[in-house]
C-alpha cells in the first residue's frame, strides 16, 4: 500500500500543486471532516442513548461499547482528517466507516417501499461522500496540512 502512495505522491508532485488548488484541498478535506467532526462531538456530547438505541434497532451487537468506537472514528479521525494528519489514511478509514453505515443503516433495497426512497437518498450521499475521501486517497492532503508540514522537517 505504500508503493502506491508514493506513486500517487510524485504523480501530484508533476501536476504541481499551486497555492490555489492546495487551499481548495484544505476547503475540501474541512467540508468532507465537518460531517464526521460533528456527528462524532454530537454523540459525545449530546448523549449516546440514541444512536445506541438505532444501532440496536439494526441488529448490531454490543451497542454500548460500539457507541465509542463510533466517536473515536467520527472525531478523532474526522480530526485528522481536517488538519490534514495521515490525510489518506484518515480518508480512507472515513470512506470504509462511510460505506459500511450506508449498508447497515441506509439499505434501501430492504427497505418498505414507504422509506425506500429516503434510505436511497442517503445512501447515494454516502457513497458521494465515499467519493470525495478516495480523492484525498489518491491525492493527498496539499501544502496546508500537517503531512505537508511533518514532511518539510524530515
Amino acid at each position: 500500500m505504500a508503493a502506491v502512495f508514493n506513486a500517487w505522491g510524485r504523480l501530484q508532485r508533476e501536476f504541481h500543486m499551486t497555492p490555489l488548488t492546495n487551499f481548495i484541498a484544505l476547503l475540501a478535506r474541512i467540508l468532507l471532516a465537518v460531517l464526521f467532526v460533528q456527528g462524532g462531538y454530537n454523540k459525545l456530547f449530546g448523549g449516546t442513548a440514541g444512536t445506541v438505541a438505532n444501532m440496536a434497532s439494526h441488529g448490531i451487537p454490543f451497542p454500548n461499547t460500539l457507541v465509542w468506537g463510533a466517536v473515536v472514528v467520527e472525531l478523532g479521525i474526522g480530526l485528522c482528517l481536517m488538519a490534514g494528519l495521515f490525510a489518506r489514511w484518515a480518508a480512507l478509514i472515513l470512506a470504509a466507516y462511510t460505506l459500511t453505515l450506508g449498508l447497515i443503516f441506509h439499505a434501501y433495497w430492504l427497505a418498505p417501499a414507504a422509506e425506500a426512497r429516503f434510505d436511497r437518498i442517503i445512501f447515494f450521499n454516502h457513497i458521494s461522500i465515499i467519493g470525495g475521501m478516495l480523492a484525498i486517497v489518491a491525492f493527498g492532503a496539499g501544502a496546508y496540512s500537517l503531512d505537508a508540514l511533518s514532511r518539510q522537517r524530515s
